[in-house]
């Protein structure tokens, strides 16, 4: 019986790699969004050129203008993404698989790879997300038309949470108990 036990407990044990998948897939998902990114980068600054072209009547520069800062924000999400996915990936293999050595032996991964937990890997994955929606707000408030007070007052409110979501953010990295002396926090 206690042959069936350890067979038993390998197969559990090794079931873990069924993560692999999980690994590989997102990986997969960040090397396209990363791909599809640079691939707007490339076309966004095929575009650009044309700004400087005297013959350019001031609305359609104007136009061009406001629609380039529409795409860079839209770059920026989309890199914002993949490393979400990288970090998803990277973050899945160490908790379940295997600690990577190169990671940990690396000074240039300055422990942003380096996941010990799986709070660990939440909280990193939040950092970027919030980071995502931080870019995405911004990017709706770009093209969004403020046609009365209340517009102006929902973007201001939108701007304070944001603010309290980044303070929250900065007081929960804060060690319990240490304070600072006569100083307020950073944002």
């Amino acid at each position: 019986m206690r042959w069936l036990e350890r067979v038993f407990e390998g197969v559990l044990w090794n079931s873990r790699f069924v993560v692999l998948f999980a690994v590989i897939a997102s990986m997969a998902a960040g090397f396209a969004v990363f791909y599809i990114a640079t691939v707007d980068v490339v076309y966004l600054v095929g575009h650009v050129l044309h700004y400087a072209d005297p013959d350019i009547p001031a609305q359609a520069r104007k136009a061009l203008h406001d629609e380039t800062i529409t795409h860079i924000v839209e770059v920026v999400d989309g890199y914002l993404l993949a490393t979400v996915m990288l970090i998803f990936s990277l973050g899945m293999y160490e908790l379940f698989i295997s600690d990577i050595d190169q990671a940990r032996g690396s000074r240039t991964s300055s422990k942003i790879l380096v996941i010990e937990s799986l709070d660990d890997l939440k909280a990193r994955l939040a950092k970027v997300i919030m980071m995502i929606l931080i870019v995405t707000l911004f990017e709706e408030a770009l093209t969004m038309k403020m046609e009365g007070p209340v517009d102006l007052l929902y973007m201001g409110g939108a701007i304070a949470l944001v603010g309290l979501a980044l303070y929250l953010t900065h007081a929960s990295e804060q060690p319990h108990g240490e304070k600072r002396e006569g100083r307020q926090p950073h944002l």
